[in-house]
């Protein structure tokens, strides 16, 4: 950068700019609210049919679009503070130094150097004569020029030199800052076409990292959020930051915001709702990557008897069938965002809307759906899931929470629900292996007394808490309540349970009688025998007891007298067969059960 763009530049412009973009990303978000929560509201309850599903794709374009442009332009802002931020130090920098060089009557040339007066002692009746100094910032030349002005008579030199070096180490500076930020500016920009793309939002990701690195000294102003802080102090933290702070901080880290226990749901989900886009876009990049490395399908089949190959008879090759497998892993897990999505996206207006408080692709993948705000709702149900659970078969889960939500506000109209599913762990994947293991738990119990704590603290005020287990879920919520005496939980359902981790109730740190267990007759969890595996080696028709103690696999079985907690009624359940074979593990959520559940979950008693 030149002397002459320095000296007029007024990064107070950059500043008021920043602010331009600011007002087009409210504007954005803002259009993209009306988009989803009025407009197709409206059409969904109107339309039905193709005109239905032709209008919503249109929309959830649309809406995409400003949710992109929202994001951009936070990511513009960003920028343009930052470049104001670095130049203006530099600016002010060289203001000084030509405040300096009009004190002392020096002039400052359009190249940055500084022209100074004859001064100092009278030699053959004149004074030294004056000259111009150019300003250097190379250290070593620096010290000559220094050196060199100590030795000439006319002192203006010394000082001027000093001038002319500020004046340099500005231009420096500025123009460093200029070429620091420059590309990043021109890399926020969309793509030529309409359609904003899974690539587009991992383009986003790239420019988000690429402006957080640059304007490290800029959001170095906004004060970090305190190292594996509590709920408590996390929540202290965010109110501590100004809404513009708060802005940069979702836009530069959504990925913290939308973990962090004890802030609002509502920030939290949108947070979390631009890392689930990123997320998602990034996995189908990677789907689309790796359909590219198709290997060949099929080979003949070599007979294992006779060894010899059969005539038109084809097999998949096992490099096939490897390459299949990863494929429908991943797309499991973009089916999985997928379905999240489509809560946000088919939400009528009526009931509750859903918010996402948790949402990565890391592991097994992990998501956190609230049914309904948390934080101001007067009761609160969080279902753990079991056995199988993970972000590519995430849409039962979700909808088992809605099912409870919405029977919740039946058994009680005058009190509003919130019912949240947390995944928030590595679930076990295996009956006879990984379930019998405690691990899973046992890094799961720390999380979820977190966030529970966090909704604690984000409420504000007393919220009846439910902490509802199934099947390996209820040893999750076991070993947390038991490792976690202060974690605020009221009431405990646990259905389908191999135990809960303790021996009786009591070790739970909730009343007794606020302890509820359930296990259908059916439901070959019965089969459990303790420590040996999760499922005994019998005729799964054989629903009967095994051992008179009452343990099983993970504890005390929590639905017998030697537990000391409550119990209520479930039905049956179907027994194995076209099903499944464990249908009567998974109808919880159905019939009596459901409705039990709910009363509980409400203050009631079944």
């Amino acid at each position: 950068m030149d002397f002459k763009t320095l000296k007029a530049l007024k990064p107070s412009e950059f500043e008021d700019a920043a602010d331009g973009y600011r007002a087009m990303g409210n504007m954005a978000s803002a259009a993209k609210d009306h988009i989803d929560n009025q407009i197709a509201v409206e059409m969904r309850n109107s339309l039905k049919g193709e005109a239905l599903a032709a209008a919503q794709g249109q929309l959830r374009q649309l809406s995409q679009n400003f949710h992109y442009t929202q994001v951009e332009c936070g990511l513009i802002r960003t920028a343009l503070n930052g470049f104001a931020f670095d130049v203006d130090t530099a600016k002010k920098k060289l203001d000084a130094a030509l405040e300096d060089a009009g004190s002392h009557k020096f002039t400052v040339n359009s190249d940055g150097s500084v022209s100074y007066p004859v001064a100092g002692k009278e030699s053959e009746g004149k004074k030294p004569e004056g000259g111009k100094a150019d300003g250097v910032t190379d250290p070593t030349a620096s010290a000559v020029d220094r050196q060199a002005a100590n030795f000439d008579p006319n002192p203006n030199f010394r000082i001027a030199q000093a001038i002319a070096n500020r004046i340099a180490h500005a231009l420096e500076e500025a123009t460093e800052a200029d070429e620091k930020w420059a590309p990043k500016l021109r890399a926020l920009k969309a793509d030529d076409d309409l359609v904003v793309s899974g690539r587009d939002w991992v383009d986003v990701k790239s420019d988000t990292g690429g402006v957080n690195k640059a304007a490290k000294d800029y959001l170095d102003l906004i004060k970090d959020p305190p190292k594996h802080g509590t709920p408590k102090e996390n929540a202290s933290w965010w109110k501590g930051l100004s809404e513009e702070q708060r802005a940069e901080y979702i836009t530069m880290h959504p990925d913290s915001v939308g973990r962090m226990d004890g802030l609002p749901a509502a920030v939290r989900s949108e947070a979390n709702q631009l890392v689930l886009a990123e997320t998602r876009g990034a996995a189908q990049g990677q789907l689309d990557d790796w359909l590219k490395k198709e290997p060949k399908h099929y080979e003949p089949y070599l007979n294992p008897m006779t060894g010899t190959t059969m005539k038109n008879v084809q097999v998949p090759t096992e490099e096939w069938k490897r390459w299949d497998a990863k494929r429908k892993e991943i797309q499991g897990r973009i089916d999985g965002m997928d379905t999240i999505q489509s809560r946000f996206d088919s939400y009528t207006g009526e009931g509750n809307r859903p918010y996402l408080l948790g949402i990565d692709n890391k592991n097994r993948g992990h998501a956190i759906v609230s049914i309904g705000n948390p934080d101001t709702a007067d009761n609160v149900a969080t279902y753990v899931p079991g056995t199988f659970a993970k972000l590519s078969s995430v849409d039962g889960d979700i909808r088992r929470a809605e099912l409870l939500q919405r029977q919740a506000e039946r058994a009680d109209r005058h009190h509003s629900t919130a019912s949240i599913l947390w995944l928030g762990y590595d679930a076990p994947q295996s009956i006879m292996g990984e379930a019998s293991d405690t691990k899973y738990a046992d890094h799961a119990r720390q999380p979820l007394n977190d966030f529970l704590t966090g909704i604690d603290t984000a409420h504000g005020g007393h919220v009846n808490s439910t902490l509802v287990g199934h099947s390996y879920g209820s040893l999750v919520a076991g070993e947390t309540m038991r490792d976690h005496p202060d974690v605020p939980v009221d009431n405990a359902i646990a259905v389908g349970s191999p135990g809960m981790g303790v021996k009786h109730a009591d070790d739970l740190n909730i009343p007794r009688d606020h302890m509820w267990a359930a296990t259908a007759k059916n439901d070959l969890i019965n089969l459990a025998p303790p420590k040996a595996g999760f499922l005994a080696p019998l005729n799964p028709m054989e629903y009967v007891r095994l051992f008179d103690d009452h343990t099983i696999v993970h504890g005390t079985d929590p639905t017998t007298d030697n537990f000391g907690g409550q119990t209520f009624k479930v039905a049956d359940g179907k027994p194995p067969g076209s099903d499944g074979l464990m249908p009567a593990h998974s109808q919880y959520w159905e019939g009596e059960s459901l409705d039990h559940m709910a009363e509980i979950v409400t203050g009631g008693r079944p």
